[in-house]
């Protein structure tokens, strides 16, 4: 763990609990990311002794002892400018310079592009769709700082955490790294391959960490998975089995409405945050309530695809260096594609899911997920026309594409559509020939930005694609306005349905 200075938030322990079980702030992260004014053990000190005293107020006394987050980036405007000025403009607002670690922030040597909104750290897998955006206008300094900073992570921590927080070091975010690289490769060539390949290969060791340990009897350890067959895939995890500091209050309310022991319910809750759809009713196992969360126990198809993309470049990486090597991860690579095809695509349905290997059964929730392996092209022609069908019949609405076909309350679900996922689709479509339908998400998800951006001169973290009337709603917080990978999208979906 790099540098000493980092707050760890349990280190303000009991002070830490009551503030969020309290819930004194209207959201639970704001307190997570305050930076104590004075020692940790003397506010802890200053705590156990004020308590007592009578007209004790727990809001003044954090008033008194923390120094508040600095507000969002609300003194922007985009008045007066269009929406690709707006964005232009908006890089700068994002970006944030290296400072000294203070609080649970982590310090990054490079400077690097915040989400926006209440989301004031790095995220991992948001920044390669931010990237996208980046370099369509020529900030490629920028794209090869982040890269720096994800490669410094690696070899400081082991990994690319959830974002640049210590209450996130234990769990990461689909791995998105190896599209970085590409990312960069295209603006300075394969030696970008060369140079960062230790990181790579650092990263992939994690995600399949503990594999030589499996058994039939042990089949599950961390991240990796054996199933019946020896097949290896992944799964989502995360170290701690703790409610999430940043959302303490609503774990704990999770935990008790599901009647079951509270750590497993917090693995699971802090497995699908690894994942990024926090929350989404495909991990659910019922499809419907939150309670029923169950990530642990699912293989998931986009992690997989991301994996045996990671693989086929590690491949390529070690072609002329390491041909045995190449070899060998070629291989794992074709495992996986077709431990992926046996699990998860679905050929009466026509479309891949989600596998339960507890149960040895797919789940029954159709996702935009099931695009990845056409992203990543670890799917067939036939399997790729089946999903580009499911996609077309059901997904597609005049705001873009829906995440899932299920309206439960989530985020992560319908009618709420998210610009990573566009795409995805976007791109995994046109990997495999069906131009019109991707270009007819292309067009549907710009005029959605573009509706909104004219009502509201926002960029939003999610948009409802239902009805391009309303705001999209749903999850733990209040939509975000901003929005880093939104940005990215918007603009990468702008050139590229030009050049195409």
């Amino acid at each position: 763990m790099p540098g000493s200075r980092f707050l760890f938030i349990e280190k303000l322990s009991p002070l830490y609990e009551d503030v969020q079980s309290g819930e004194i702030f209207a959201d639970s992260k704001f307190f997570v990311d305050c930076i104590p004014a004075i020692p940790a053990e003397e506010i802890l000190s200053k705590y156990e002794t004020n308590k007592k005293l009578p007209g004790f107020d727990l809001k003044s006394f954090v008033k008194d002892h923390f120094i508040y987050p600095a507000e969002s980036d609300n003194h922007y405007s985009s008045a007066n400018k269009s929406l690709t000025q707006h964005l232009s403009g908006l890089w700068d607002v994002l970006t944030r310079k290296p400072d000294i670690a203070a609080g649970t922030l982590i310090t990054l040597p490079h400077p690097y592009i915040v989400p926006g909104g209440r989301f004031r750290e790095i995220y991992y897998w948001d920044s390669y769709f931010t990237m996208l955006g980046l370099q369509v206008s020529k900030r490629i300094d920028i794209i090869q700082n982040m890269v720096d900073n994800f490669a410094y992570l690696i070899d400081q921590i082991g990994h690319i955490p959830n974002g640049n927080r210590t209450y996130y070091l234990s769990r990461s975010q689909p791995p998105f790294f190896a599209f970085m690289l590409t990312v960069l490769m295209e603006e300075k060539g394969d030696a970008v391959l060369t140079k960062y390949l230790p990181q790579l290969k650092k990263e992939y060791l994690f995600w399949m960490d503990g594999v030589t340990t499996l058994t039939e009897i042990q089949p599950t350890n961390r991240r990796v998975v054996r199933l019946t067959d020896g097949s290896i895939l992944n799964r989502y995890w995360d170290d701690s089995d703790t409610p999430r500091p940043e959302a303490f209050i609503e774990d704990q309310h999770t935990a008790k409405k599901a009647g079951t022991a509270p750590k497993i319910i917090y693995r699971h809750i802090r497995a699908a945050a690894e994942s990024g759809w926090d929350f989404s009713s495909r991990w659910f196992r019922d499809g419907v309530k939150m309670e029923t969360i169950q990530t642990t126990r699912l293989i998931p198809v986009d992690l997989n695809s991301l994996l045996y993309f990671m693989e086929t470049l590690l491949a390529k990486a070690y072609e002329k260096q390491d041909p045995e090597l190449s070899r060998d991860m070629l291989t794992k690579s074709e495992q996986r594609k077709d431990a992926i095809q046996e699990y998860c695509w679905n050929d009466e349905k026509d479309f891949f899911f989600d596998y339960q290997f507890a149960y040895q059964q797919q789940t029954a929730i159709f996702s935009l997920a099931a695009a990845y392996p056409l992203f990543c092209g670890c799917a067939s022609k036939k399997q790729a026309a089946g999903v580009a069908g499911i996609i077309e019949e059901q997904f597609l609405f005049d705001g873009g594409l829906v995440t899932t076909l299920t309206k439960t309350g989530q985020q992560w679900d319908a009618p709420n559509g998210w610009a990573p996922l566009q795409w995805i689709a976007y791109k995994g479509l046109k990997n495999y020939g069906h131009n019109k339908l991707a270009d007819k998400i292309r067009a549907n998800w710009l005029t959605n930005n573009e509706k909104i951006f004219a009502s509201t001169g926002k960029m939003m973290e999610k948009y409802n694609v239902n009805n391009t009337e309303n705001l999209a709603g749903g999850g733990e917080y209040p939509n975000q306005d901003g929005f880093g990978w939104t940005n990215g999208v918007y603009l990468a979906l702008l050139v590229d349905g030009k050049s195409s």
